[in-house]
Order: structure tokens, then sequence, then C-alpha cells
């Protein structure tokens, strides 16, 4: 009498990669996924003709833990001083979220997370307004405010901000039109994993009412744009921009929702990518792996 070995279980792993370019990458990654039994659901590459740098996402189903994976890889990594990353496809990744008054885009990020549709875990919301407790109390998420009305009190949330990452182990922190700019000390720390959004006026309309000013000088287009968050003022490297084209007959009002969808769209994306191990950095752009 015979019985049927248990199938071995599956992992689905997906690898992120880059490096200096040169012939033999893309050869050398397919026989080290190959040496550890795996199969290939996804591949995309690019080589930066601009800095010389390749870049390379694979997903792959393989019965091989994370240890004989790694090892099947190291040979590669080695040769070519990859710099790689190893994760599970899936695996909701530990975000902060901060805010301040404005809830669009702290309501689309919860709904998307709790709907399945973000590859996201939400354990605190930190504001430096107490306006959006009962929102986000409504998901079920721990909500902590504090003033940020002085230097003293910018420092003490900044430390805050440090002491959330580390306690619960936060990959992700999203400025959900969180309305402070933070300290380069900060953006250091929280380097190529801290995105932001803002509307695409910028910089042609600044300080309060942009979409005031922008009705009153008739503007034909309304955007968004997300990014990584540097010590330079909304320059950071671009992950997702998306406009919408509007006229003279849209109110105030219709600009300010027009314009707070287009926020709250572009930033989730960005997020989604992000996630899902999409994004990769070449220097002060972004390679995206749709």
């Amino acid at each position: 009498m015979t019985t049927d070995a248990s199938p071995e279980r599956l992992h689905h792993w997906v690898v992120t990669l880059s490096c200096t370019d040169g012939p033999g990458i893309v050869h050398a990654v397919s026989g080290a996924i190959v040496a550890a039994r795996g199969n290939i659901t996804e591949s995309q590459q690019f080589a930066s003709g601009d800095t010389g740098r390749f870049f390379m996402r694979v997903q792959v189903e393989s019965p091989a833990g994370r240890a004989e994976f790694e090892a099947a890889l190291a040979p590669a990594v080695e040769r070519w001083n990859m710099d790689l990353h190893l994760d599970e496809v899936g695996r909701p990744l530990r975000t902060l979220v901060l805010c301040s008054t404005a809830g669009h885009c702290v309501n689309d990020l919860l709904f998307r997370q709790r709907a399945g549709q973000l590859q996201i875990e939400v354990p605190l919301v930190l504001s430096n307004h107490g306006t959006l407790r009962d929102l986000v109390d409504f998901y079920g998420v721990p909500f902590e405010s504090a003033p940020v009305t002085s230097a003293d009190e910018k420092a003490a949330f900044e430390r805050r901000v440090l002491q959330a990452v580390d306690e619960h182990d936060i990959e992700l922190v999203v400025l959900a039109r969180y309305m402070q700019i933070l300290s380069p000390e900060l953006c250091e720390a929280l380097a190529g994993r801290c995105i932001n959004i803002h509307h695409s006026f910028l910089p042609g309309f600044k300080g309060a009412n942009p979409y005031r000013q922008a009705h009153a000088r008739g503007v034909k287009l309304i955007g968004a744009t997300a990014h990584f968050v540097t010590s330079d003022l909304d320059e950071g490297p671009i992950i997702e921009q998306n406009v919408v084209r509007v006229d003279h007959s849209r109110s105030v009002g219709e600009l300010v929702a027009i314009g707070q969808d287009e926020e709250s769209r572009t930033l989730s994306q960005a997020v989604k990518w992000f996630a899902e191990r999409r994004v990769l950095l070449d220097g002060a752009r972004t390679i995206i792996f749709r």
C-alpha cells in the first residue's frame, strides 16, 4: 500500500535588486532561482542609461524557505555587489500614518487597507491635532495627538515618531496631509521609507488656500504628486502624479473636492506600489515596476 507524500508548501517570494549594470545579471539571477527550485511568476527589469544602474523585480513560487533562497542568490549578490531585498508576496507592510486636520487621505488609506486593497498594516496614527480621532477610531486604529506649535513641541513630536517606528517595527511612514515640515534629522532617519502627498500647484500656489489661488487664476488642470520625503521641501523623488481637467465653471469648493480626490487616489497608489516592492530609487528619481 502506498500513500502520496504531502505536497511541499510553496512560498511566493518577491525579489528586488539594484546594482551596477553589466552582462550576465539576469542569467545569474534566473540560475539562482532554478537552483532554489523556483518558478518565476512575474519579472521586470530596467537598465538606466543615466546612472548605469540595473534594476530588477521578480516574483517566484518555490518550496525553498528564506535561508535556502538567500543562499542560492548569495553568489550573484556578491559577484555584482547587489542591493537585494527578499520578501513574501502579499505581506502587509507595517505603516505609520501622520496627519493634521484634513481627513480625506487618512480615510482613503484606512478604507483601502480594511477592504484588502492595500498591503499595509497600520498600528498607529499620529497627529498634531485631535480633529481626526473619531475618524481613525471608526477603523479601530489607535490614535495619538500632540500639539506642534513651538520648536520644543515639534522636537517632542518627532521623537515620538521615531519611538513609534521602533516600537511597531515600522517599514513605511505616510504623511497623509500632515501639515508640518519635517526636520532634516527626521528626513534622514526616514530616508527612502517616508511618502508625502501635495497638490501639484506647488510651487506656483504656496501658502494658505491654494485652491482659491488656483480658482482666481483660472487653472485648467488640477493634480497631485506623491513623492519621497527629503530635506529639500517637496523635491523628493516622485512616485506618482495624476491630473484632472477643470474649467471656469468650477467653484472653489468644487476645486477643493476634485483636488482632494486626486490627492487620495495618488497617495494610495504610491503606497500600494511601495508595499508591493514596486518602487526602487535611482538617485533623484524612481523606477516603478507596475
